[in-house]
């Protein structure tokens, strides 16, 4: 199942057992907090920890992610009603000017594969932000070889949900084609159900980010390679955090 951690139900309450709010989430808050944003995107919102965080902080949120069943898990949520929840994707967001930041998190950038997706993508994004507007972003750094953290016996970990059931579960690479890493995730409940979820991902460098964010229209502020904003490659997070500056459009 592609994603089956945001599109079936069982896998959703999987997701939201493991990940509970963390440094990077601290982080974000943070980030938003530094400079005034009345209306934020957090576009590939999940099952909205964040979102619903920053709507709790007095911003006027909208939650966009293609998943039902993410979204379902998020109304549900206590504060879920400051929120507004889209289901859809980057070509339903709005072409002019709706945002002053814009949040992609969760490694959400990793699994925009392609340039030319990815390229769309950045469009989309540098269109419903204001000139000035901010967007906020995380992807894996590709020199710490992330995939290698994706084996069987490293994996191996049992959880335990709400009703005092465990699911076993564990993860694979199933294949690697360059820079793309396609990831295969085992769940084992109970009940006797096994489950199985894909994703593939596409880790981009620092080059790579920059080149791609300044065709699209934006300027890179800041690439921090940590959640206490450590430079590339000098934290154990090993992570490409990035906050872009829309630039303000030529008039023809």
């Amino acid at each position: 199942m592609w994603h089956g951690e945001y599109r079936h139900p069982r896998l959703v309450e999987v997701y939201d057992t493991e990940r509970l709010w963390g440094w990077e989430d601290d982080f974000f808050m943070r980030v938003l907090a530094e400079r005034t944003a009345p209306r934020v995107l957090d576009m590939g919102c999940g099952t909205g920890r964040l979102a619903i965080a920053m709507a709790g902080a007095g911003h006027e949120v909208t939650a966009v992610d293609p998943a039902p069943a993410a979204l379902d898990a998020a109304r549900r949520k206590s504060g879920a009603a400051g929120v507004r929840w889209l289901q859809g994707s980057f070509e339903d967001l709005p072409a002019r000017a709706a945002f002053d930041a814009a949040f992609m998190t969760g490694h959400v950038a990793e699994h925009i594969v392609t340039d030319e997706d990815w390229s769309g993508a950045l469009h989309r994004l540098r269109g419903s932000l204001v000139a000035d507007g901010r967007l906020v972003l995380d992807s894996r750094d590709p020199s710490g070889l992330p995939w290698r953290e994706w084996a069987p016996d490293d994996t191996r970990r049992d959880i335990v949900l709400a009703d005092g059931s465990v699911v076993q579960a564990w993860s694979e690479v199933a294949s690697t084609d360059e820079d793309v890493v396609s990831v295969l995730h085992h769940y084992r409940f109970d009940d006797g159900l096994e489950l199985t979820s894909s994703a593939a991902h596409r880790f981009r460098d620092e080059i790579q980010l920059r080149d791609s964010l300044r065709a699209a229209g934006f300027r890179v502020d800041q690439i921090y390679g940590g959640w206490g904003r450590e430079p590339p490659g000098l934290s154990g997070d090993g992570e490409l955090i990035v906050i872009a500056i829309a630039e303000p459009r030529m008039l023809p």
